[in-house]
């Protein structure tokens, strides 16, 4: 009779430890992979789980779009020896006669210095008045002026030469190694001459970004790609501002991994398999190597290519799924590329969430074995 006692309360034991451990709430660190199945538009969600193969790969790994428009790269070099509002203008005018209007008594030849271009473009030149000197050459100007000058004084022969003011120059500032103003002339018409006249880029090549500011238009390219592509190295306009920098874009790795962090692009493309492998790829007491999950906002177009229905015109939310254990799962994780802005998470192994669940109950992970020993007893 005692013994029937003893083993009926054993079993009472072994029940009420089993309630208390599936009622028991368990802290995890994100959802389980049948919860984010559950958020696919099949079921109660709004958003597209598809399954990584080759062919998803290839609609996905579509490149970012990065390059100057054709406003940009269609510009011609500008003159070098064109006036500028803000150059300097000097004069030297010989007259054909003794006492001439512009030079000094006993003299045949008038200095007439620092003449800046006002912002109008206009000189002011005693006895010729108020000149346009902007969008001329030196050259231009000396022919204007003798024209001009000529109704005053006989055959006067005029010598123009031009100091580079404020006017023509470009700034540039970010990863160089001498941010600052610089003029703009015949060594410096060109984008990737004016980064070298700053002093070269002080960051890595191979996430260097230039963006450039003209009026109210701004695009930004490849720095590397100005070298390989010369349509890319774009003549430069006076008034343009150049930044260098390093690459901003940026993607999380959340879940069951070596760590969690907000990863930036240490080069152009980054793989899945990259990815986890820079936060230390799955924990391998934790991991679901069959839940590696991709977050997105795809861009509409390949939305439609990737679905093959409707014709999406605005972004669409994408769960991207990734299999290391199936026969092609490595392959996949390498060649789907990840994009700015993306989340990756691994969910957790079932066997993993129930060893927590035990040890949340009886204070160790042994909690298995006492159970075990529960249930042997009260046979």
């Amino acid at each position: 009779m005692f013994k029937t006692t003893l083993s009926m309360g054993r079993r009472a034991a072994l029940i009420i430890a089993v309630g208390a451990l599936a009622s028991c709430a368990v802290s995890r660190d994100g959802p389980t992979k049948r919860e984010i199945f559950e958020g696919s538009v099949m079921r109660s969600g709004d958003a597209h789980v598809v399954m990584v193969n080759k062919r998803v790969s290839h609609a996905a790994n579509r490149p970012e779009a990065l390059g100057f428009s054709h406003a940009l790269r269609s510009g011609a070099l500008m003159g070098t020896d064109t006036i500028r509002p803000g150059d300097i203008i000097r004069l030297n005018v010989y007259e054909n006669v003794p006492e001439g209007l512009l030079a000094p008594a006993g003299t045949n030849n008038a200095l007439v210095e620092e003449l800046q271009v006002d912002d109008s473009g206009f000189i002011f030149v005693p006895y010729a008045g108020r000149i346009r000197a902007a969008g001329n050459t030196p050259d231009g100007l000396r022919r204007i002026l003798t024209r001009s000058l000529d109704e005053q004084t006989p055959d006067p022969q005029v010598v123009v030469s031009r100091e580079l003011g404020d006017g023509a120059s470009v700034s540039v500032t970010g990863g160089v190694n001498a941010q600052g103003v610089y003029p703009l002339n015949r060594a410096t018409n060109r984008l990737s001459s004016m980064v070298a006249t700053a002093g070269g880029i002080a960051i890595p090549l191979e996430t260097a970004q230039v963006m450039v500011t003209r009026g109210n238009r701004q695009d930004k390219a490849w720095l590397q790609d100005i070298f390989s592509n010369p349509s890319l190295d774009i003549a430069m306009r006076p008034g343009d501002r150049i930044l260098v920098r390093e690459d901003q874009r940026a993607f999380s790795v959340l879940g069951s991994t070596g760590s969690t962090n907000r990863m930036t692009f240490d080069t152009r493309q980054i793989s899945a398999i990259d990815a986890l492998a820079m936060v230390g790829g799955l924990d391998p007491l934790r991991a679901d190597p069959t839940g590696v999950f991709i977050f997105r906002d795809e861009v509409p177009e390949v939305a439609t290519e990737i679905l093959g229905i409707g014709q999406f015109v605005t972004d669409v939310r994408f769960v991207y799924v990734l299999d290391l254990t199936a026969p092609t799962g490595m392959f996949n994780a390498r060649d789907f590329k990840i994009r700015d802005g993306d989340t990756i998470f691994v969910t957790e192994a079932a066997a993993s969430r129930w060893a927590r669940q035990i040890a949340s109950l009886t204070g160790s992970l042994s909690a298995g074995a006492t159970l075990r020993t529960l249930a042997r007893g009260s046979d």
